[in-house]
C-alpha cells in the first residue's frame, strides 16, 4: 500500500472543495437545499442524507475531514477497488444521517411529550419551534432543555464525518496494527486502541452535557456502526474486489 491519491478519494475530495468554494465565491448559502434537516422541519428533503455529506461548515472542518478521507481511505481502496470504496462510503455516510436522526427524532419526541404534559396543544408547541419563546411560569422544563428541543428542530447537520469514521473503523479492522496519533496527544497507538477510543469519546459527549460545539456526536457513532459491520462481513468473507 502506497499513499498516492486513488481515483474515488480523489474525486470525492475534489467534490467536497468544489461544494465547499463555490457557494462562497458565489455568495450563495445552500444550507437549507443541501444540509441534513429535522424530518419535521419545512427544509427536510430525503436528498439530503446524501447532499450533506458534501457540506462543511469551515475550512478546519473539511480539512480533518478530507484529510481522514485521505490517509484511510487510500489503503482501503487500493485493498478493495473503485467500486467497492463507493460503495462503502456512502453507505456509511447515508447510515450516519439515518442514525442521526433517529436518535434526535428519539430526544426531540421525548420533549414534545413532556410539554403536551404541561397542557399545550401542537400548534402551542409549533409556536414555540417557531419563535424560540414560550410562558416559563407553565412550562418548567430547564432552560437548557428548551434550548435542546428548539436547536433539535432548527440546527441541520453538514460534514463527511460520519462517513469518514466509517472508512477509520474499517482502517482498524484491517490494519490494526498501524500507529495513529491524535494532534493533542501525539503519542502513536495501535489503531486496534486508538479507534475504540475515539468511538467511547464519541459516546461519552454525546450522551452527556459536555460536548463542545455544535458537533453531531451520534453521527460519528453512526457511520463508525454501519462501517464496522460491512467491513467485518467483507473481512470475514473474504470479498474481493468489484
Amino acid at each position: 500500500m502506497n499513499n498516492k491519491l486513488t481515483g474515488a478519494i480523489k474525486h470525492l475530495i475534489i467534490i467536497n472543495v468544489i461544494v465547499f468554494l463555490v457557494p462562497q465565491l458565489l455568495q450563495l448559502d445552500l444550507t437549507n437545499m443541501l444540509a441534513l434537516h429535522f424530518p419535521e422541519n419545512e427544509n427536510f428533503g430525503f436528498w439530503q442524507y446524501v447532499t450533506h455529506m458534501f457540506m462543511h461548515g469551515s475550512f478546519p472542518h473539511i480539512l480533518f475531514n478530507m484529510y481522514g478521507l485521505w490517509a484511510f481511505g487510500t489503503p482501503l481502496e487500493q485493498l478493495w477497488g473503485r467500486n467497492k470504496f463507493i460503495f462503502f462510503y456512502f453507505s456509511a455516510g447515508i447510515g450516519a444521517g439515518l442514525i442521526y436522526t433517529l436518535v434526535n427524532y428519539y430526544q426531540f419526541n421525548g420533549i414534545y411529550d413532556q410539554l403536551m404534559g404541561f397542557g399545550l396543544s401542537s400548534g402551542d408547541i409549533q409556536n414555540i419551534l417557531n419563535t424560540g419563546g414560550y410562558n416559563e411560569a407553565v412550562i418548567t422544563l430547564p432552560t437548557e432543555t428548551m434550548r435542546k428541543f428548539y436547536s433539535l428542530y432548527h440546527t441541520p447537520a453538514v460534514g463527511a464525518s460520519g462517513a469518514v469514521y466509517g472508512v477509520l473503523v474499517a482502517f482498524g479492522l484491517y490494519f490494526k496494527d498501524a500507529k495513529l496519533a491524535l494532534i493533542f496527544f501525539p503519542v502513536p497507538i495501535a489503531a486496534k486502541y486508538f479507534i475504540p477510543v475515539m468511538i467511547l469519546g464519541d459516546l461519552f459527549f454525546g450522551m452527556t452535557k459536555y460536548s463542545v460545539g455544535n458537533i453531531a456526536h451520534f453521527a460519528h457513532i453512526g457511520g463508525a456502526l454501519i462501517g464496522f459491520i460491512i467491513a467485518y462481513y467483507w473481512k470475514r468473507n473474504h470479498f474481493k474486489s468489484i
